[in-house]
């Protein structure tokens, strides 16, 4: 059955290739519930709770939980430039060691960084910090990129939308928890200044048990999705074929147009953090990672229904979640966060610290939070569109990889310039509405062909299931401008 599902491009030594081990049935009587979409979906949550969602609830706290976020902006600098790298190379190395170990791998380096921030916050240990930092570099490339590529994968196209909201809202879920415990701790700290060093020690234990999560994950040949179709996720090509491929695909028009996209959706991460430490107290800051969970969960999910919503072809789809995540609700956060921002300037560093009993507390931290928001929509975004540009499976790995590694570059140099105190402030908001605005008509160059030139896996998957019913060898037709 496996010869009758590949592509003939794929018996070419000289093209990239994708193949199984061995394939799901085609029309699965029952479904083994842990070898389910939906059970996949919750294991790769938790491994993103486990990793990057705890990361995310230290960074929520403001700053990795420290008095003043330039250390911190400088390390995670370098976390994401080595970032760039290792997620580059995801395809290459799950290659060599398969899906599940490339997800063990890349959850490994998480546990060191959170050990630097506790050793900094208790002792002003640097070094540690720089280490840790690189050590998670290292390792969360590859996290980034293969997790990319099975949610990309794994789910069935109608799915897809609801699987992406499952999965992220994982990711937020460890700010809810960072934050309870914080909040709990600090309750009483009405002023500026570090968390409580306890709530590291819960951060180090979860990330040094949140690696071995990987291997509840089925693996691809295993996945028994409710069309039959299987799941193709073993790159099975020599590493400088992989390499050139993976380096074409990010050359590609399609690719090169959401880069701006791509850069403008992260650049914020950064920006909030520094707010959010600059700007609040410490138990309100405790508040804000909680309640930006609470936000990014439901609107992630509201989300995802409008991503499968059935009422609307894909076209329609790409085209309202764009207005709507990206055009309004996108410019409407930067331009209130550019008026919050020049407010606080005038009254100065001091003057601007607010605690949640302050008259005006509820102006910026409203803007925190709903730029907090924005980023989870255009996270779910981009996973969208980039889903819909390629339909080989190799490519899914491939741009899930090129996806993490634009990421990686753009936030790289997000918090290279928020570890400026003279870049804080206006001046990273404006930056911020700029980028957002010059990546709007690139955006919607690819958008409008999404529906129309590109389909992405969802034609290629009822292609599929079309020759499967029919009982014929299935072949993969190139995709459009596939390498112009």
């Amino acid at each position: 059955m496996s010869d009758g599902l590949r592509s003939t491009s794929s018996l070419d030594e000289k093209e990239a290739s994708l193949v199984e081990a061995q394939t799901t049935p085609a029309t699965p009587e029952k479904i083994v519930w842990y070898r389910s979409t939906w059970y996949a979906s919750i294991i790769l949550g938790l491994c993103n709770f486990a990793a990057p969602g705890i990361w995310g609830a230290m960074n929520s706290l403001g700053a990795g939980g420290q008095a003043t976020p330039f250390l911190v902006n400088a390390s995670n600098a370098l976390t994401f430039g080595l970032m760039v790298i290792t997620a580059f190379l995801t395809s290459t190395i799950t290659r060599y060691i398969g899906v599940r170990w490339t997800l063990f791998f890349g959850g490994a380096g998480y546990a060191p960084y959170a050990a630097g921030l506790y050793c900094n916050n208790r002792w002003s240990n640097e070094w540690f910090l720089l280490l840790g930092a690189a050590l998670c570099g290292i390792s969360a490339g590859t996290f980034w990129g293969i997790e990319a590529a099975v949610a990309m994968s794994y789910p069935e196209p109608k799915n897809a939308g609801k699987f992406l909201g499952v999965w992220l809202s994982f990711r937020v879920a460890g700010q809810i928890l960072g934050g309870a415990i914080n909040l709990g701790l600090s309750a009483d700290r009405s002023t500026a200044g570090k968390v409580d060093p306890k709530v590291y020690l819960v951060f180090i234990s979860i990330q040094a048990a949140g690696p071995f999560v990987a291997f509840l994950l089925p693996p691809p040949e295993r996945v028994q999705r409710q069309d039959g179709i299987p799941v193709r996720l073993f790159v099975d090509t020599p590493i400088l074929v992989e390499l050139r491929e993976t380096a074409k695909l990010f050359f590609t028009r399609r690719f090169l147009l959401i880069v701006p996209l791509i850069t403008q959706a992260v650049f914020s991460e950064s920006f909030n953090s520094t707010f959010l430490t600059l700007h609040f107290s410490v138990r309100a800051r405790a508040l804000g990672s909680f309640l930006s969970a609470v936000v990014c969960i439901i609107a992630g999910n509201l989300f995802g229904l409008l991503l499968d919503a059935k009422r609307w072809n894909l076209k329609t789809r790409a085209r309202y979640a764009f207005l709507v995540a990206v055009v309004v609700l996108q410019g409407a956060w930067w331009t209130w966060s550019v008026v919050i921002n020049e407010h606080y300037r005038k009254l100065g560093p001091t003057a601007s610290i607010y605690d949640w009993k302050d008259t005006g507390f509820g102006k910026g931290f409203g803007s925190y939070l709903a730029i907090a928001a924005g980023f989870q929509l255009n996270y779910m975004f981009l996973y969208f569109v980039c889903g819909t540009l390629v339909t080989k499976p190799a490519d899914v790995i491939r741009i899930g990889g090129l996806l993490r590694a634009t990421e990686s570059a753009a936030q790289a140099v997000s918090y290279g310039l928020n570890s400026l105190e003279s870049f804080e402030g206006v001046g990273a908001s404006a930056l911020n509405f700029g980028l957002w605005a010059v990546a709007l008509i690139p955006a919607w160059l690819v958008i409008r062909q999404i529906g129309v030139k590109y389909f992405g896996r969802a034609e290629r998957d009822r292609r599929e299931r079309e020759a499967l019913d029919r009982g014929v060898l299935f072949v993969e037709e190139d995709e459009p401008e596939e390498r112009k």
